[in-house]
């Protein structure tokens, strides 16, 4: 497991917590794209969009080279995996805390004389 820093997961939230951010992100995920074409959806000017790629290249989410006067933007997925495994660690607390939360339940119903039927947790069970 890649170790990653406080400052780059810091860099990382930062820049998925703005939804244009998002949405260039989820252009960028179906092929490079300009600066102008990124803009283009949006109702702001190229200098807006171009800091907001700004931010984007900062957390390392985005490369981007020039050709001429032309920007082009590629998407780096990488590093939202140390965002992933942030929020893993966290979807494992909540899981043995749910299980708990259920045995304990069950233990109550069982002393109660009633039968509880299993219901299906929020959480995906398979990361444990």
């Amino acid at each position: 497991m890649v170790d990653y820093s406080p400052q780059q997961l810091d860099s990382v939230f930062h820049a998925l917590a703005d939804p244009t951010r998002r949405a260039l992100l989820k252009s960028l995920s179906e092929g490079e794209r300009t600066i102008s074409e990124l803009a283009a959806p949006f109702d702001m000017s190229l200098e807006a969009v171009s800091k907001h790629v700004k931010v984007l290249e900062r957390a390392g989410l985005v490369d981007r080279t020039i050709e001429g006067r032309t920007h082009i933007c590629r998407l780096n997925a990488e590093p939202m995996h140390g965002g992933m495994e942030w929020i893993r660690h966290y979807e494992k607390y909540w899981n043995r805390r749910l299980d708990i939360l259920e045995d304990l339940l069950k233990s109550e119903d069982r002393a109660a004389g009633k039968v509880r039927k299993p219901r299906k947790p929020n959480l995906p069970r398979s990361k444990r």
